[in-house]
């Protein structure tokens, strides 16, 4: 269930639920701040968690407000966009074929689509060539780090989300990762997978969470700020 505190001039949103600790976030990309709770938490109690972290708070979302945005995408020649980290040229041509996206002479992303075409059309054609590249890469570097970690994951999935580069349900083991990975350069993909596998040993974002993945991948942290700070991260709401 969820519910809206005033806490001052934030609108904060609670969550209550089935967990054992309370967790904080602040979401970009607006600086929304949400609050997780065990069910047994109060008002007053969360009131106070709040108050404490205002500092905090008050930080993330001053970097959400300078952090760099890319525009709304209307998918016409001469937009701007990215896979693997590297930076496209976007070309739309028309012909009555079936629809499809090639990248030519690494500086341009050409997008085949039918005459009369919409936007919504021709973000579907676009996102659904992301979706296989995505999973093309997925297998070798699901390998790779199931065999570092020592844990397997029962399925991968990869689907569009508003808040999450990627999510993990530990009891079915199932991970879903963001569709979004697909532009970043393939390091930050990877340190979404070790992030996600981690879980598996670890519920929590706890001071244990933290060590596995020093020890898995050392430079994790510096990966993390670079994907937050990148121009595509996926957190659109609405």
């Amino acid at each position: 269930m969820t519910t809206q505190l005033q806490i001052g001039e934030l609108e904060v949103d609670v969550v209550r639920k089935n967990i054992r600790n309370v967790h904080l976030a602040v979401l970009p990309p607006s600086g929304r701040v949400r609050v997780a709770t065990p069910r047994h938490v109060d008002d007053e109690q969360v009131r106070l968690l709040v108050i404490g972290r205002l500092g905090w708070i008050r930080a993330q979302q001053a970097k959400f407000e300078q952090q760099p945005r890319q525009t709304q995408r209307e998918y016409v020649s001469g937009e701007t966009h990215y896979y693997r980290g590297q930076r496209y040229r976007l070309v739309v041509r028309y012909a009555d074929a079936a629809p499809q996206v090639h990248i030519r002479n690494t500086q341009y992303l050409d997008l085949q689509v039918r005459p009369g075409s919409t936007v919504e059309q021709r973000a579907t054609v676009l996102q659904e060539w992301y979706r296989e590249r995505l999973k093309e890469q997925l297998p070798a570097v699901v390998a790779k780090w199931e065999a570092v970690i020592g844990q397997h994951a029962a399925a991968w999935a990869v689907k569009r989300m508003k808040t999450k580069w990627g999510t993990c349900n530990i009891e079915a083991r199932r991970i879903w990762l963001n569709l979004e990975l697909a532009k970043v350069a393939p390091h930050l993909m990877e340190y979404v997978v070790v992030h996600e596998l981690t879980h598996l040993l670890e519920r929590q974002h706890n001071e244990r969470f933290r060590a596995l993945l020093d020890g898995f991948m050392p430079q994790w942290r510096s990966y993390r700020e670079e994907l937050n700070g990148t121009m595509l991260a996926p957190f659109v709401e609405g």
